[in-house]
């Protein structure tokens, strides 16, 4: 693995890690929000992944090594647009894995480039931001936060104090023609899993639904039921 960096259309420098084994597909991993390329969870989920394909897992504006400051969805499309055309330079399959706000990300990322995505799997995709419940106070919100805990991830979390326009998932999740995965936890406490069924059921392309019983929010799903998670997700995404 190398760590690369690319620039967006907006001036911001993205951090990606860039597991190269010379495949002709890649999966682009899309961590939420206060994650980063180098959590525990998505060194492990790449370490995973690119036994089946090439991985570029990156860090958002404002999180881990690249610059900028978060927009919560505002700008982000532009950080994957930009991992996107890097990869479209030299393979042939490009696969979209996005959790929490990165899965609203990949889902407006699938809509823009109809014709590039092969295949995409959105896990805790919010139907669209101001919905969000987020309710912090709950068991299943603060003792994964805990469990998941890195210092040097939390102190590179840079929010961006302006709020702009958003596009929501929800207006958009019928353009996408690429198979999609949708999966959700049925104990989330951000992102309840109404989101997830409210974005499949609008969805008119290939897709299916995953409830995970008793599991949580985003990469929660892969910590809490790892098993099930990777064979899903391998299954979509490597299966013909």
């Amino acid at each position: 693995m190398k760590e690369i960096k690319l620039k967006t259309t907006d001036k911001v420098e993205i951090a990606v890690n860039h597991y190269d084994s010379g495949m002709e597909s890649v999966t682009i991993l899309a961590p939420g929000w206060f994650m980063t390329k180098d959590s525990k969870s998505f060194r492990l989920m790449s370490d995973i992944f690119s036994k089946y394909s090439d991985v570029l897992a990156m860090d958002f504006r404002g999180h881990g090594k690249s610059s900028g400051f978060y927009t919560f969805t505002s700008k982000e499309v532009n950080d994957i647009s930009s991992v996107i055309e890097f990869a479209k330079l030299r393979y042939k399959k490009i696969n979209l894995v996005g959790f929490s706000l990165g899965a609203a990300i990949v889902l407006i990322a699938g809509a823009k480039y109809l014709e590039q995505i092969n295949k995409i799997i959105a896990v805790s995709a919010p139907s669209c931001f101001e919905k969000i419940e987020n309710k912090m106070w709950k068991k299943e919100a603060w003792i994964p936060t805990l469990q998941k805990c890195e210092l040097n991830r939390w102190f590179s979390i840079r929010p961006s104090l302006i709020i702009g326009e958003k596009i929501k998932p929800i207006d958009i999740v019928d353009s996408i023609t690429c198979p999609t995965l949708f999966l959700a936890g049925e104990k989330d406490p951000t992102v309840y899993s109404w989101h997830t069924e409210a974005l499949f059921k609008k969805a008119v392309c290939n897709k299916k639904y995953e409830l995970f019983k008793n599991c949580c929010h985003a990469e929660d799903l892969f910590i809490q039921d790892r098993n099930k998670f990777v064979d899903i997700c391998c299954n979509w995404l490597f299966n013909e």
